[in-house]
């Protein structure tokens, strides 16, 4: 078996109780890393087109990479894949906590959930016995995450839902520690199983090619980390909610459903804000990460909990148009505890309440007011009266009561919080997403609008060329699997360090934003290992990988999630954006919204597919992915 991996695959048969292990195929590894990219040759493999998403035939798949189980930093987190019950398509999320770090001491690569059980169970996977035990679990029904968790022991690896899966929501999540793999609505599949927990117990260790070189290089890591202005400082001080400040000087940071760019109290969400007035204790990171993004607050009735991230705070703050930081804390902490995709959560009570600004439907709930709010969480949450519909997402509810028009999904995942028409590059990443509305399958915006070395947000040049390598960068690391903040550290800080004004900024910029077809032969080059997870893949499974396999590697899964999308019916004509993204413009100059229709057809061509979106056999082929 190759380094890096345990070797093996659990599969668990809910409704006859019974486990399987089964060998991992290595040369599905190899082309596909594990993580997502393993998870999705699997779900493709081993499902009909068309099945229910929400049925006993969608497998529920909890995948690691070669990285988990190691020390180096941001690398202890697992993918989930399914069918998604947003979408229709490719469903995957990611989390941190422990979870990944106790599949692998487990000896465990991929858990693959099959069918459903009659009632409630947990799972208890022993994986130095190689044994499961199903237990019923009709005493957890019911509890929150933050509950079940405590109750299953605090120092054991849990993957847990919460009532927001338990009664479908569908964009619950799948919580461990106090991360959540929050999008596509994978907690409402798990919900669907009846599966409320599954822990997972071993004492593994990783076996890597070169452990000596690995732990040298991971020393100097860290202290590079350490002394990044990102890694090392912003996020370590104010978490991501740092960013605030900054989208809101973009006029990014969505306001009022999306009707705005900026909120005259956003700086009152900010984490800034929040180190200065809501902060408490020690700031908390996943198992080995030395960032230490996360955040504590005080909650009132509740005690001190995780603080809400940019996400959270942006949606949940100027897109209701509320500058209250507590509220938001609260909100957060009950999505937390529910279960539930605070993103998917934040756009879908502004909808609601721009429906109710236009007299469409009556959710209590109004803009800038954060009265009824708490209620209605709740009520999603156990979808209750009103929620019950609200618990279907943005555009199902659209489907029942209208607001096509302003109703803020692509392939029915709620978008993220960066206003695409101040970040062009991020809107034809939105629009191409396999899972839909998403910021973490790329990221495209830290290259044009919200880094340190920015480019003009809103001309055309390289607006169709940083997506393509961006998203095929984000499947490689959802695949290792690690976390999206590690390819921060891609700007040095001699670049943070530089005066925007000055002539080598500008230069710098200048240079980017015009090196054409340049930009993605230069990061589709095949050569020596040089950042730090290639590296680190390289020590691990002896393999020498560039950031050129990677890119070829990202290719290929995010070619074989688009197959996926075809043969379920979510085609090109989802490649699309709001409307009010289209049609709207928030700038002085503009006279419409994102420039899709100029953008879509290059974005095409660079994948190497057809003028409908479809990639072309020779594509395929190339990339050796077989459908």
């Amino acid at each position: 078996m190759i380094k890096g991996y345990a070797g093996r695959v659990l599969e668990v048969d809910l409704a006859s109780r019974t486990f399987t292990f089964k060998p991992l195929d290595e040369d599905v590894a190899k082309l596909y890393i594990g993580g997502k990219g393993y998870g999705t040759r699997l779900l493709y493999d081993r499902t009909d087109a068309g099945i229910d998403p929400l049925g006993p035939d969608n497998p529920l798949i909890f995948a690691t990479g070669p990285l988990n189980g190691s020390v180096a930093p941001q690398s202890n987190r697992f993918a989930v894949i399914c069918k998604s019950p947003l979408s229709g398509g490719i469903g995957n999320a990611a989390c941190g906590g422990s979870y990944a770090y106790g599949m692998k001491r487990a000896g465990i690569d991929v858990l693959v959930v099959l069918h459903q059980s009659e009632k409630p169970v947990r799972l208890e996977v022993d994986g130095d016995a190689s044994e499961v035990k199903f237990i019923d679990a009709d005493d957890l029904w019911g509890k929150g995450t933050y509950e079940t968790q405590e109750i299953l022991g605090k120092k054991k690896h849990h993957a847990v839902i919460g009532p927001a899966g338990e009664t479908m929501v569908r964009y619950a999540g799948i919580v461990s520690n106090e991360r959540i793999a929050g999008r596509t609505g994978v907690g409402a599949v798990m919900g669907s199983k009846k599966l409320k927990a599954i822990t997972v117990k071993g004492s593994r260790k990783l076996e890597m090619d070169d452990a000596d070189a690995f732990k040298e290089y991971t020393k100097w890591v860290r202290e590079m980390f350490k002394d990044h202005p990102v890694l090392g400082e912003s996020l370590k001080r104010f978490g991501t909610a740092g960013i605030v400040g900054t989208t809101q000087a973009r006029n990014i940071i969505p306001t009022r459903n999306f009707q705005r760019g900026n909120f005259d109290e956003a700086l009152k969400v900010s984490g800034e804000y929040m180190e200065d007035n809501e902060l408490v204790g020690v700031k908390s990171s996943c198992i080995h990460c030395p960032v230490t993004c996360g955040r504590d607050v005080e909650v009132e009735g509740v005690g001190r909990v995780k603080g809400p991230e940019y996400e959270t705070v942006a949606l949940m703050g100027p897109n209701l148009e509320i500058g209250d930081l507590k509220k938001v804390s609260e909100w957060n902490f009950l999505a937390d505890d529910l279960g539930m995709d605070t993103i998917s959560l934040g756009a879908v009570l502004s909808f609601a309440m721009e429906l109710q600004d236009r007299d469409m439907l009556d959710a209590g709930v109004r803009f800038g007011d954060p009265s009824g709010v708490s209620d209605l969480i709740k009520d999603i949450g156990h979808r209750r009266g009103i929620g019950d519909d609200l618990a279907e997402g943005v555009m199902r509810i659209s489907q029942k009561y209208g607001g096509h028009e302003f109703a803020m999904h692509v392939k029915g995942l709620e978008l993220s919080a960066y206003d695409p028409r101040g970040s062009f590059a991020q809107g034809v990443e939105y629009a191409t997403t396999n899972r839909g509305g998403c910021h973490v399958q790329g990221a495209s915006m830290y290259l044009e609008s919200v880094g340190p070395l920015t480019i003009n947000p809103q001309n055309l040049k390289l607006k169709a060329d940083i997506p393509v390598a961006q998203q095929n960068l984000a499947c490689t690391i959802n695949s290792m699997v690690l976390c999206i903040f590690t390819t921060y550290g891609m700007v040095p800080k001699q670049i943070h360090a530089m005066d925007p004004d000055s002539f080598s900024h500008k230069a710098l910029s200048f240079a980017l934003e015009n090196s054409g077809p340049l930009f993605l032969k230069a990061m589709q080059m095949k050569g020596k290992p040089m950042l730090w997870w290639e590296k680190w893949l390289t020590y691990i499974t002896g393999t020498p990988l560039s950031g050129g396999h990677l890119q070829e590697i990202g290719g290929r899964i995010f070619n074989l999630e688009r197959m996926y999308n075809l043969r379920e019916g979510v085609g090109p004509e989802t490649d699309t954006l709001p409307p009010r993204m289209l049609n709207e413009p928030t700038f002085k100059g503009m006279t419409s919204g994102h420039p899709l229709d100029q953008l879509l057809p290059r974005y095409y061509k660079n994948r190497g597919w057809d003028a409908e979106g479809v990639p072309t056999r020779q594509t395929l082929d190339k990339l050796q992915v077989s459908v």
